[in-house]
């Protein structure tokens, strides 16, 4: 039986943190499902579509789908035939947020566990947040992006 998982995230923007994660992951899974959500909090700042395209274009000849969402997750990875979550976590922090989620998830879907990877050392500092600000005033951003933008 095929183990899929699913990464969710807003992705905006897609890191080599995130790749790192889904590197990893892909030790562990047959297939990754990335699925970009639209967050009712966020206004995005890099486009949807161009973001998918830039994914995809990382893992091509990899087995992962980008798919975009307006659900909650835990319905789409269903929807995928994922049994699992995937999520990084680089601080404490991140892990009661995340965990948090997780029960949520496991309450709406009770098939659906969370694996937390830990990020590797050398991402852990990198966030979306802060790539966007360094971004919009006119920094440079292409060593923390796994493509060009």
């Amino acid at each position: 039986m095929k183990k899929t998982a699913f990464f969710p995230g807003s992705f905006d923007p897609f890191t080599k943190g995130h790749e790192d994660i889904v590197l990893r992951a892909l030790t562990l899974f047959d297939e990754i499902v990335i699925g970009i959500g639209q967050n009712s909090n966020k206004n995005r700042y890099f486009n949807l579509e161009k973001m998918k395209g830039y994914i995809e274009s990382t893992f091509a000849g990899k087995p992962v789908r980008v798919v975009t969402y307006q659900n909650l997750t835990a319905n789409v990875a269903h929807e995928y035939g994922a049994k699992f979550i995937i999520r990084g976590l680089r601080n404490t922090t991140d892990f009661e947020y995340e965990n948090t989620i997780s029960q949520m998830n496991r309450y709406l879907n009770e098939e659906l566990d969370t694996v937390f990877l830990i990020t590797s050392p050398p991402y852990a500092a990198i966030s979306s947040t802060v790539i966007r600000e360094v971004h919009r005033y006119g920094g440079d951003v292409t060593e923390f992006l796994p493509y060009s933008l």
